[in-house]
């Protein structure tokens, strides 16, 4: 009796202890970004399930799923993505399907499928944010202010070396709004040889004064650094650096590039079901508010905007730097996702070629 009695015992041990062990690795883009992730979807997820999640960065986390799905040597279980990304690698076969029921509804009782706003949930995705590509300035370095993206372009008025995303995304919609191109007509224009032609004329006029970055976490640091007087960046990143960390940093938002990021599953992760729970979680209207309170990224649920309140400091009032704010959106372009699943690979060849001239 006593030997059934200690072997049941173990064996209660083995099961706590595997339940323990259980654990979600999630790949996102590092910075200050992934910490508000942790701080809001984290530590909070594991503290309630006793799952432990696994963090780990990427420049972009599309590249290496997409390889670790097609190698069939899949180690990631949710993965945040941007929104053309999302669209492709699940068009593609590469992703695991995201039954909507799942989702919690709003505190209200409006179910998530209403709550969301309009594109935020696809067949294999669900997002998370809302984001802008803007440009930025260091106020040390810019005795005169820039105000417009036609700024970002004019190195006779400006002069001083700039960063840019080395990727033709973002990238050449901002080279036509500097061109004239009204916000409403970048993607017609785009859409043709002659406007793709014109976008790269205008990255031409500043050629020999880009700075090319390739993670998120470098525009804050060469702008603080004097290495550029103005950079394209991720709007958090820059207000990261301004707020928490103290540098002269400013966002210009005429011109600035609203997107998703969306969190995925690829096909094949090993621990789907878990996966599935801390979407789930994570996506709820008071995680993504208090996401909002780590960095300027609106929420993409409805119900989540009222819960945003100060920034972690207790002090910074989150709403004015939110893309979303009524006063940013005045020259802003929405990317269209549609466009880049059907032009990536074309345009990011021809952006190579013009690299390597």
């Amino acid at each position: 009796m006593k030997l059934k009695t200690a072997l049941l015992a173990t064996a209660l041990t083995s099961v706590a202890f595997a339940a323990s062990a259980q654990e979600v690795t999630v790949m996102s883009w590092g910075g200050a970004y992934t910490k508000s992730q942790v701080e809001a979807y984290h530590k909070p997820f594991t503290s309630e399930t006793g799952i432990a999640i696994n963090s780990v960065d990427s420049d972009n986390p599309a590249t290496p799923i997409k390889a670790q799905v097609e190698a069939g040597n899949v180690t990631v279980d949710v993965a945040d993505v941007e929104f053309s990304d999302a669209v492709r690698l699940c068009d593609e076969g590469l992703l695991e399907e995201i039954d909507q029921s799942i989702l919690p509804a709003a505190p209200d009782g409006t179910a998530a499928a209403d709550d969301f706003i309009d594109g935020a949930l696809q067949d294999c995705a669900v997002a998370n944010i809302v984001w802008s590509t803007v440009f930025a300035y260091n106020k040390d370095n810019n005795p005169t202010a820039p105000d417009s993206i036609d700024d970002f372009f004019n190195t006779a008025d400006f002069p001083g070396k700039r960063g840019l995303r080395k990727s033709a995304k973002a990238t050449l919609e901002m080279a036509l709004m500097a061109d004239g191109v009204p916000a409403g007509e970048v993607y017609e224009v785009l859409d043709t040889d002659e406007g793709v032609d014109r976008a790269f004329a205008k990255l031409d006029e500043i050629k020999a004064d880009i700075v090319w970055w390739e993670a998120g976490a470098q525009p804050p640091q060469l702008l603080a650094d004097g290495e550029v007087v103005m950079s394209t960046a991720y709007n958090g990143r820059i207000f990261n650096a301004a707020i928490a960390e103290n540098q002269p940093l400013e966002v210009v938002w005429d011109g600035q590039i609203l997107d998703f990021d969306l969190f995925v599953i690829p096909k094949g992760a090993p621990n789907k079901e878990e996966a599935l729970k801390f979407i789930a979680f994570s996506t709820d209207t008071q995680r993504l508010a208090d996401q909002a309170s780590w960095i300027s990224y609106g929420p993409a649920r409805k119900s989540s905007g009222a819960l945003v309140g100060k920034y972690s400091d207790g002090t910074t009032d989150m709403a004015p730097h939110m893309p979303t704010a009524a006063a940013n959106l005045g020259n802003a372009l929405v990317n269209n996702f549609e466009f880049w699943v059907d032009k990536d690979a074309e345009l990011n060849e021809r952006f190579n070629a013009w690299l390597a001239k």
